[in-house]
């Protein structure tokens, strides 16, 4: 059984370096995974199935990211189950060579070696850019009919 220390460090190298088929291993078959500041409010992972789904889905673009976990900071709490992890993901595309640092913070429970819940608070706009979504991003969040800051319409 692993601690959680290890759980959550296997976790952020495995999202690095997979495979990705297993990163759900390290989850409980009923869990709840949030991401607090993900701008578009996605809805939680509650199952081992969901998380399955989310490392194995085909990135949103054709980009290759090569990344490891850096400046990894864990605080253990008074509750033996609970640690808050500061890190954060640089690398850069591999298409494109440009180099991206993207700032996390997962707040997780984990029991038996088993995530049982976390909540990943990861910088949306670092994440955006690196990924190549940052256009996406702010249409998803520009309303209908908005305009720009210098006065032009937006769809």
């Amino acid at each position: 059984m692993s601690s959680p220390r290890e759980t959550f460090l296997r976790l952020v190298t495995g999202v690095c370096d997979g495979p990705y088929e297993e990163l759900a291993d390290l989850y409980a078959e009923q869990t709840h995974v949030t991401h607090p500041f993900h701008p578009l409010n996605p809805p939680p992972l509650h199952s081992r199935n969901d998380l399955h789904e989310h490392f194995t889905a085909p990135p949103p673009v054709a980009r290759t990211l090569i990344r490891k976990p850096i400046d990894v900071i864990i605080h253990e709490t008074a509750d033996p189950e609970v640690i808050v992890a500061e890190f954060a993901y640089q690398g850069r595309v591999a298409e494109t060579g440009e180099a991206f640092t993207v700032p996390c913070v997962f707040v997780m429970r984990i029991r038996n070696g088993l995530i049982i819940e976390s909540r990943d608070y990861i910088d949306p706009i670092a994440s955006a850019r690196a990924w190549g979504q940052l256009d996406s991003l702010l249409t998803a969040l520009r309303p209908q009919g908005s305009t720009s800051i210098d006065g032009a319409a937006r769809p």
